[in-house]
């Protein structure tokens, strides 16, 4: 096989994560999915999933005819993959039924459940996506064994190709673990502790039934998905209710390869031995058994067995370590998955006898087994946040905003500030809800707070006399979510008119104001940037190079190579720098949307040179010897970059600043209504 320009230039700056959203990989093309599943009849399409969900099949037997918890799972490994470092990960795009996670170990048999729900995506087709499917099936299944959840929110978009932007660990093979700092800490970035799991080893790390360090595990790996102790708890006490884990024989020889080693003539199914399929988990984990005594019922019976009853490690059938009941009490209480007329001994996972062990976790199930409402208002709560979180809400204004003395890159950045922290991954983040003013994003260095408050202080007193005596009801009142982004229009229309080009940025209102209550300050921490190249903002907490952060950056609020580009060159023209800094300022007159930075970036009168200031270079007058630029590897990428170049040449030929100002304008536009879902594109 030929190889790459990446395989031949392993160094050279990969934009193929850029690239694919430039390209149309979608056969959905611009489909609206969020409006089609406000036409669903949802109640219909729950019934059906509960008919497929209560009929087994004879190709896939159902564990206690019921295929209820296998649904959960399915949808809790869907969901369980969100990271909240980066916001990749998720149920959002359906990425379970791509490689790397639809052949990951912890994920085996988990084909079968969408293939099983095939009929029911099949009878609705676009209606509801499968990203949507699976979730919902998830929450039918609960609600059919006797809970109630919080309901449902639809809307999710499929993707047709694997997320390759996803970082799922250094690891060269399944089910290892290489990702350990010296002090014990998951590297940054990644969420479980071993390659092709969701989260932890339920044998214990490194398949050792040790209860407490399984506790440290578990509260660094959910954690990573912003989950306090107490939703953790619950997450894992409620969904060991329901269900059992397979583990009839050792999984290194029960069945054969992964979905995406399996022949063809499987038609897409992993995991089957010979010619016949198994039935449902004869061996998925290689451990054996279920939580209580009624697999197919909320109840207590997780919470109070794992507390009244001790309970010690033993080999399973399987081979893994699980834990057996130390008395008879527990002898041959829960029925046999496939026969009912045979019992089985209730079992628990080192992870379980974890939150018995950890004083912690155990003083919050002895609250849940105290206080079962608490308990089960905890799951709901924990469940809808785990499958719900990657959902993710004129002119008269203008004037006053541009009559006051705040400038041009003061109004740029605020609004960027407020914008950019969009995640595409998660849908968190955006300008919606005007969490900038808030913290923990108000004191973040980036948004340069002093600054901020000042801006900030002068937008609230435009907002108070607009707001000043208006009906509620009646009358339009403005939130300062949308009065930011309308103060950042302005600016870019007021320097869009200095270059002489008359130019109107599209606004469309209807953004709210969060409050501290409604804030995760934990969680949104994380929206935190390592570095902004569009402010040419580096903190030093990274030791990534600048151009990847800014792909990367890019990646997340959706952007082409093109839109990356033109967005860079526009920010650097306005003067919206980091701290006002001339750095990547490549025009003699900041604050005017000229196409300068691409013309002098790109102009061989300039020599370029390390600077003494590390990450920092300095342009010189080949003639001269006069150093008259400074700029950083965020700028001078747009030159060295072959790719890369190719677009900014577009945009520094003479004729060029028309069409630079109508994509700067496009660009932006976009960036400013990345989380505005209720707005059709």
């Amino acid at each position: 096989m030929s190889k790459s320009n990446q395989d031949w230039w392993p160094e050279k700056l990969n934009l193929s994560d850029l690239e694919r959203n430039a390209r149309d990989a979608d056969p959905m093309d611009d489909f609206d999915y969020a409006a089609a599943f406000r036409e669903l009849d949802l109640e219909a399409v729950k019934a059906d999933i509960e008919e497929v969900m209560t009929t087994p099949q004879e190709w896939w037997p159902a564990d206690y005819d019921h295929y209820g918890p296998f649904f959960i799972r399915m949808a809790w490994h869907s969901a369980g993959t969100y990271r909240a470092s980066d916001g990749r990960g998720g149920a959002g795009g359906g990425q379970q039924r791509f490689a790397p996670l639809n052949s990951w170990p912890d994920n085996a048999n988990l084909d079968k459940a969408r293939r099983l729900l095939w009929p029911v995506k099949q009878k609705y087709g676009r209606s509801i996506s499968w990203s949507d499917l699976m979730i919902l099936a998830g929450n039918v299944a609960i609600e059919s064994m006797g809970f109630y959840t919080f309901g449902f929110a639809g809307g999710r978009e499929d993707d047709f190709e694997a997320d390759e932007s996803v970082d799922w660990g250094p690891e060269t093979e399944l089910e290892t673990n290489e990702r350990f700092e010296k002090a014990g800490e998951i590297q940054d970035g990644l969420g479980a502790s071993v390659m092709g799991l969701i989260y932890v080893n339920p044998e214990g790390p490194d398949g050792q039934p040790d209860p407490m360090a399984s506790a440290k595990n578990i509260r660094q790996t959910f954690s990573r998905m912003a989950m306090d102790d107490r939703q953790t708890a619950a997450l894992i006490a409620g969904g060991h209710t329901f269900g059992k884990v397979h583990g009839a024989d050792d999984p290194e020889t029960a069945h054969g390869p992964e979905p995406e080693a399996a022949p063809i003539e499987n038609m897409g199914l992993g995991w089957q031995s010979g010619a016949e399929a198994e039935a449902e988990g004869t061996t998925t984990s290689g451990i054996e058994g279920p939580w209580t005594a009624s697999p197919t019922e909320w109840d207590m019976g997780y919470v109070d067995n794992l507390l009244d009853y001790e309970w010690e490690p033993e080999r399973g059938p399987g081979g893994a370590w699980q834990w057996t009941p130390t008395d008879d009490a527990l002898e041959g209480v829960a029925p046999d998955a496939q026969d009912p007329d045979e019992s089985v001994t209730p079992m628990m996972l080192t992870t379980d006898i974890a939150l018995k062990r950890d004083p912690d976790y155990r003083e919050i199930m002895e609250e849940f087994q105290e206080n079962p409402a608490a308990f089960g208002m905890a799951f709901a709560k924990a469940w809808y946040k785990l499958t719900h979180r990657d959902l993710g809400p004129a002119a008269e204004l203008k004037r006053h905003i541009l009559d006051t003395e705040l400038t041009v890159p003061q109004l740029i950045r605020t609004a960027w500030a407020s914008a950019s922290t969009y995640r595409d991954s998660d849908k968190r983040g955006g300008a919606n809800g005007a969490r900038v003013r808030l913290e923990p994003q108000r004191s973040w260095e980036v948004n340069e707070p002093e600054e901020l408050t000042t801006v900030l202080d002068t937008l609230e007193g435009i907002q108070t006399a607009f707001n000043d005596g208006r009906d509620d009801d009646n009358d339009v009142r403005v939130s300062l979510a949308d009065l930011i982004v309308l103060g950042g229009h302005a600016a870019v229309e007021r320097a869009a008119e200095r270059a002489g080009h008359d130019v109107e940025v599209p606004f469309e209102p209807g953004r709210a104001d969060a409050t501290p209550e409604r804030t995760d300050v934990d969680s949104f921490e994380a929206l935190k940037p390592a570095a902004d190249g569009f402010r040419n903002y580096r903190s030093g907490e990274t030791d990534r190079p600048a151009e990847e952060l800014l792909v990367d950056h890019s990646q997340l609020l959706t952007l082409t190579p093109e839109e990356m580009t033109v967005l860079v060159g526009g920010m650097r023209a306005l003067g919206a720098t980091y701290q006002d800094s001339d750095l990547g300022v490549l025009t003699d007159r900041p604050g005017t949307l000229s196409n300068d930075f691409f013309v002098t970036l790109l102009d061989m009168g300039t020599d370029w040179a390390p600077a003494e200031q590390n990450g920092v270079y300095k342009g010189r007058d080949r003639e001269t010897g006069a150093v008259e630029w400074r700029a950083t590897r965020f700028d001078l990428v747009f030159g060295s970059n072959s790719r890369l170049r190719a677009i900014a040449e577009v945009y520094a030929t003479d004729d060029a600043e028309e069409r630079f100002v109508s994509d700067f304008v496009d660009a932006w536009s976009k960036v400013m209504r990345l989380d505005r879902f209720d707005l059709d594109d």
